[in-house]
């Protein structure tokens, strides 16, 4: 009988925190039992070819909207295809309660029991959820989440408070509240709630993400962006959503942060105002623990391209100086993590103009291509800081470690297999994401996952996801 189920041979291995090796890993029961200079192919129930090949601990995108514009069990089936596809093994989605998602508003007790209902045989990959609360409601029961649901990350959102997604004045049904206004008071108390949990919590922090964005400065900045185009339509929308009032909204956070004791996760920070804004906050607030992140459409996407209303995203895409500036960024290691904010939102769903016409696309399947072609090839960023900014940090910071994350005795067998030297022209197909189309489509990318193994079975074999829906395993946090 086979000491191991699988082992992936003859690969070098790119272990966070501490280097490259060459190394055999044996693999039993989902899990990393075994690290050898060589394991005899006897051992083995199968074996993974890895020669000429890195294999770096499966990434974590730690920031998702998987059921946001369509049914939650059909895009949790596709999107997880398309999270595979870039070497994705674990992914991380927000939910909250109102207009899109699953259209319903009420209790957490409620709503998050059908929510890992409708998610448990779809996932081809593992799968968390950080919440989102939208009523005073919902933060009394951030206990409940923390304790009996598993979760512990949530989300507020600064522009709800007078704009709706797409950045409109919304419709008095849009987020379903019968009273709540989610203005500064509503966020403290949200921050205070989140403080109180962490007290004597043993281990990482639970924390509250923010999506930073003043709606206010919004409201008047699109009505100028619109009475005076630029004839560049992905400029147009970075000039009603300007650098500078995502850096006020980040003051504004860490200040208040800073008041609550909350500790902080600043998502796609799009611009050199947000970053120097939150680098500012981690100097000016040592007490808080932060969270900086990046996001790959970001890093990989320059609004001197003029992508058309399909390339509207919140915060917008900016000009090259700002790509450059947040890669500088992540080459000094001032950046946390990288993620996709993926979000499957088809052709058919964005009917409209550029204002009106709900944000976001899907780039989750670009996870590896983007971080080794832009990062590693072009600008010499480390394989180590590329698993790092993937998988490790995302896995610390979201109570992830040590089953995920790494590469290590003990640690789920989540691994990605990359050639860094395979290139290949972005499509909508490629991507396997019910999404049809992409902004990134004919970008030439190089580094992609051959074969990608979640809790040691093959989801991705040769390119081809193989991974079968309900197969991923609802993780609760922490670990």
């Amino acid at each position: 009988m086979a000491l191991f189920d699988t082992v992936v041979k003859g690969g070098e291995l790119i272990i966070p925190k501490q280097g490259t090796i060459r190394a055999d890993l044996g693999i039993r029961g989902g899990k990393i039992v075994a690290m050898a200079r060589e394991i005899p192919d006897a051992d083995a129930g199968r074996v993974v070819d890895a020669r000429k090949k890195k294999v770096f601990p499966g990434a974590i995108d730690s920031h998702a909207h998987i059921g946001i514009y369509r049914p939650l069990s059909e895009d949790a089936v596709s999107e997880s295809a398309s999270a595979a596809t870039g070497g994705v093994t674990t992914i991380c989605s927000y939910f909250r309660t109102g207009k899109n998602y699953l259209n319903k508003t009420g209790s957490f007790k409620d709503i998050f029991p059908e929510l890992l209902e409708k998610s448990a045989e779809s996932y081809r990959i593992d799968y968390a959820y950080h919440i989102a609360c939208m009523s005073s409601e919902q933060i009394d029961e951030i206990e409940w989440l923390v304790r009996e649901g598993g979760v512990s990350t949530f989300k507020y959102y600064m522009f709800y408070k007078s704009l709706d997604l797409s950045g409109e004045k919304p419709s008095g049904d849009y987020l379903m509240l019968s009273k709540d206004v989610l203005d500064f008071g509503f966020l403290y108390r949200f921050m205070s709630e989140v403080a109180r949990m962490n007290e004597g919590f043993d281990g990482e922090p639970i924390k509250l993400s923010i999506h930073c964005e003043n709606p206010e400065i919004i409201t008047t900045t699109t009505a100028w962006a619109k009475a005076n185009p630029t004839g560049n339509t992905m400029k147009d929308y970075s000039n009603g959503r300007p650098p500078w009032q995502e850096a006020l909204a980040i003051k504004e956070a860490a200040f208040l942060a800073a008041q609550a004791g909350c500790p902080l996760n600043l998502l796609h920070l799009s611009s050199m105002d947000a970053l120097d804004a939150g680098l500012q906050a981690v100097a000016e607030y040592p007490d808080v623990d932060f969270l900086l992140e990046a996001t790959l459409h970001h890093l990989a996407m320059s609004n001197d391209n003029d992508y058309g209303p399909l390339g509207k995203v919140n915060p917008p895409v900016r000009d090259q100086a700002n790509v450059d500036y947040l890669w500088g960024a992540v080459l000094e290691g001032l950046i946390d993590t990288v993620v996709s904010d993926h979000a499957c939102n088809p052709k058919e769903l964005r009917r409209g103009d550029l204002w009106s016409i709900m944000p976001g696309f899907g780039g989750t399947g670009l996870m590896f291509p983007v971080l080794i072609t832009e990062g590693f090839h072009k600008r010499g960023l480390d394989l180590t800081r590329i698993a790092e900014l993937s998988a490790y940090n995302p896995a610390l910071h979201h109570n992830l470690y040590p089953r995920k994350g790494t590469i290590a005795v003990g640690a789920d067998a989540d691994l990605v297999i990359v050639d860094l030297e395979e290139e290949k022209t972005v499509t909508p197909e490629l991507l396997n994401s019910a999404q049809d189309y992409t902004p990134f489509e004919g970008l030439s990318l190089k580094g992609w996952p051959g074969e990608v193994l979640v809790r040691g079975e093959t989801v991705v074999d040769n390119g081809r996801v193989v991974g079968r829906p309900g197969y991923g395993e609802y993780i609760r946090r922490p670990v």
